[in-house]
């Protein structure tokens, strides 16, 4: 494998992690800034800040997972 054929593997990959990055990060703070607006809406302390967040947090794992299952399956 040639040396440029290597860099641009390279930045493949950077580009899929920092895609897995934002696909982890956006549900979380949409989903934690949701909870928080229904919370003080509502009066509720924490309580739903805390229940978006751990659905931000496994829609973030979800889409995690499948933008990796997608790319494995184009690999193969």
């Amino acid at each position: 494998m040639s040396k440029k054929n290597k860099w641009l593997e390279a930045l493949t990959y950077l580009g899929l992690v920092s895609q897995i990055g934002v696909y982890m990060v956006v549900p979380i703070l949409v989903c934690g800034f949701l909870g928080g607006v229904i919370d003080r809406k509502f009066n509720t302390g924490h309580v739903f800040f805390i229940i978006f967040i751990v659905l931000g947090i496994g829609a973030g794992f979800i889409n995690a997972y499948k933008l990796s299952i997608s790319v494995i399956k184009k690999r193969k």
